[in-house]
């Protein structure tokens, strides 16, 4: 690959800036010739009033900004290979859209600050590196290149490996932070959209979670369809199946349980009403797995991470019935004695015995002193949740 070294003022390279607002990317600049932000970037992430304006303190102070890196694509025409969140800022201000603050704590923008600001703004020349090569080399600059500052999460890099008309749609409806659906989205998915995370959970639930085999599949699909429809089906699925919106709901695998449970009816009622009593349950500790404990048929407890007896409470319970059975002569494990076989009489050690629901838990046994019961290892797996 080759690279030639320019010097470029920031006047030079926010001629013609266009920003969209609607999508929160900076579009063109140098009149036309500079794509700011091709499809295999990142979105714009530095619209935060900090990071932003840092860029343009940087430059009213002096401080160099680093270097930016373009691809040519054409004669006299270019994309951004690194530097895009620095020229949208600098663009942004440049063109009102950016608001900074003085030392007086005043905001000022571009029309606001003094003329030899200004013209220290616009003179300020920015190291650009030229870069020409093939489609493969450029993606493996563009990695190599984002691997310091703010790195690529894995869906941005999939995105620059396999950019086209596919993940043009695809950021268009999934990364648009102005998309009215987000609101209904988010109750179900965590993330930030802007960094592709609204995206790469989209693309795991239709590809199954390989997303990278299913972005390759789909690079050159003129259309998102299958993505889109498969999606909303999802959502949908969840959003019917149970009623009310929890904060727990978030980041569930849904696309896995919709995979394994959207053909079974189910009461949404009765869901409803179990999902409230769980959450109100202290010994449930995990609240996010009740959801797919009550499409699983309410079999698997694991899933809850159901809180355990206390120390205190095993200890008095063990020494309680360790004292009878030994006054009695029998075992303190109560299915050993009941067997009366070989360890009908034996004495077990208190880590050799599990604390066991009297009533299930499953069937309504509250976790306290009142229905628990020491079993030694054996008996306490064999009985299960019964």
């Amino acid at each position: 690959m080759k690279a030639t070294l320019r010097k470029i003022t920031i006047k030079e390279i926010c001629e013609g800036f266009v920003y969209n607002e609607y999508e929160g990317k900076g579009l063109y600049g140098l009149n036309g010739r500079l794509t700011i932000q091709p499809e295999y970037q990142r979105n714009y992430i530095y619209a935060d009033g900090k990071r932003d304006v840092a860029v343009i303190d940087s430059v009213i102070k002096g401080y160099p900004i680093g270097l930016i890196y373009f691809n040519k694509v054409g004669e006299d025409k270019y994309e951004v290979l690194d530097g895009q969140q620095r020229i949208t800022s600098l663009g942004r201000f440049m063109t009102n859209k950016l608001d900074i603050i003085d030392s007086k704590g005043d905001p000022q923008n571009v029309s606001s600050i003094g003329a030899d600001i200004r013209k220290k703004i616009e003179e300020t020349e920015l190291l650009v590196y030229i870069c020409e090569g093939t489609e493969t080399e450029i993606k493996e600059w563009f990695a190599t290149i984002n691997i310091a500052g703010i790195p690529l999460n894995e869906q941005e890099m999939l995105n620059a490996t396999y950019y086209g008309p596919f993940v043009t749609q695809a950021k268009a409806v999934f990364s648009n932070s102005n998309n009215p659906l987000l609101q209904k989205w988010s109750a179900y998915i965590s993330g930030n959209v802007k960094r592709q995370d609204f995206l790469h959970t989209a693309l795991s639930w239709v590809g199954k979670g390989d997303v990278s085999r299913y972005m390759s599949q789909h690079r050159k699909d003129e259309d998102i369809n299958e993505l889109k429809t498969y999606f909303d089906s999802v959502i949908d699925w969840v959003s019917a199946t149970f009623k009310d919106v929890y904060s727990e709901m978030r980041g569930i695998e849904w696309g896995r349980l919709y995979e394994t449970y959207h053909t079974r009816a189910y009461n949404v009622e009765t869901l409803a009403r179990r999902v409230e009593e769980l959450m109100a349950d202290d010994c449930v500790t995990d609240k996010k797995g009740i959801f797919e404990f009550l499409l699983g048929g309410e079999s698997e407890t694991k899933l809850l991470n159901i809180r355990l007896f206390e120390k205190a409470t095993i200890k008095s319970v063990y020494t309680k019935q360790t004292i009878e059975a030994k006054q009695e002569g029998y075992s303190n494990c109560p299915y050993c004695r009941e067997e009366n076989k070989a360890n009908a009489t034996r004495i077990w050690k208190e880590n050799e015995m599990d604390a066991d629901h009297v009533s299930a838990w499953s069937r309504g046994g509250a976790t306290d002193i009142d229905n628990c019961q020491m079993l030694c290892k054996t008996h306490n797996r064999m009985k299960g949740n019964r």
